[in-house]
């Protein structure tokens, strides 16, 4: 299989409250709900980088469509990682969410590893890290 990942697809409780925190909160592109007519289709996208996407879709949603039981979602099954420029970045990114509701887990510090981030959770409890990795080339 070449990797071709172009969706990461997150499962949330509530639709609307999501799309306002990672649209409003966040500031990440999107286009807005869409499949509202559908019984389970109501998804929303949102534009991370070229080739790249994040959906947030309800559980229930996710569960029907992919026929598994919805269990009970636990924190640390993932995290997603937004990587910056600099240390400032990560502050700034975490200020931004902190606004935005999110619940910070993980003050940004200094890595063992010598880089620098931190965590937050969104509002259904998904880890994201904000990292600062000086061995890495600028993001773009």
């Amino acid at each position: 299989m070449k990797p071709r990942v172009s969706v990461i697809t997150i499962g949330v409780d509530n639709l609307e409250a999501s799309f306002h925190f990672y649209r409003d909160g966040l500031g990440f592109p999107t286009d807005g709900i869409v499949g509202e007519e559908f019984e389970y289709g109501a998804v929303e996208f949102f534009d991370l980088q070229p080739g790249l996407k994040l959906a947030i879709w309800n559980r229930q949603s996710i569960a029907h469509e992919t026929k598994v039981q919805a269990g009970s979602p636990s924190p640390t099954e993932f995290t997603l990682g937004h990587n910056v420029n600099s240390k400032a970045e990560v502050d700034d990114v975490m200020t931004k969410a902190k606004n935005a509701g999110a619940s910070i887990t993980d003050p940004a510090h200094d890595t063992f590893w010598g880089g620098y981030s931190g965590h937050f959770q969104d509002p259904d409890g998904h880890l994201w890290e904000v990292v600062w990795n000086p061995a890495w080339d600028e993001v773009k």
